[in-house]
């Protein structure tokens, strides 16, 4: 049985972190399954089992200074209930450093993703959710979005104040496929070049359409 709290030991670690370096490293090893527990997860449980195919790309991101906060791989099918679902391969993530910005938003963009960005900077942009599952063609899921700050704490539980100040005044980017199902995959090619993980850029005709 899985205790319902985190491990002495990994709050220490969560907590020790310094900067989004740090950060960055503690969610790729929770995401490569070194660590049990993260912050605003469900505790000693590892990602969903859907998404084991995208752990390399998500922790090439968190060690590259693009945080992941959640993502989902893109599906079309019947769900355990009977219905037809659809979601849209897609990736929220932190980003601390403005300098990296317009990199990941010009390789997203450019490749015909949807982007939506929160700045939670005073005065940043703020961008309306998008869907990115459906049940039955109604809206179940959305990504993006302003996080409120009681949602943000929940979120970066047990982090030094001083990390948690510059996650919680981050901007946090949402990146969608806009082809629900499998077609939408393409997403983890393009970040995998962005981050370096791929050295040739995916054979995507929006990609050479925006060379």
């Amino acid at each position: 049985m899985k205790l319902p709290w985190m491990s002495r030991a990994d709050r220490r670690r969560w907590r020790s972190a310094r900067t989004v370096a740090d950060l960055g490293e503690l969610m790729a090893r929770w995401l490569e399954g070194a660590i049990a527990s993260r912050p605003g997860y469900q505790p000693r449980f590892g990602p969903d089992e859907e998404t084991a195919h995208l752990v390399p790309t998500l922790a090439a991101l968190c060690r590259t200074g693009y945080v992941t906060t959640c993502s989902q791989p893109g599906f079309a099918g019947t769900g355990a209930d009977g219905l037809w679902w659809e979601q849209r391969a897609a990736v929220e993530l932190v980003v601390t450093d403005h300098t990296r910005l317009p990199r990941l938003l010009g390789a997203a963009r450019a490749a015909g993703m949807l982007v939506r960005v929160n700045d939670h900077r005073r005065g940043g942009v703020r961008d309306e959710p998008v869907v990115v599952t459906t049940r039955d063609g109604e809206p179940v899921t959305a990504f993006g979005g302003r996080i409120g700050r009681a949602d943000m704490a929940i979120q970066w539980t047990g982090l030094d104040r001083g990390l948690y100040d510059q996650v919680a005044h981050g901007t946090y980017v949402s990146i969608a496929a806009p082809e629900y199902g499998p077609a939408g995959e393409r997403l983890w090619g393009v970040l995998d070049f962005l981050t370096g993980l791929r050295r040739e850029e995916p054979d995507d005709p929006w990609t050479r359409s925006a060379g």
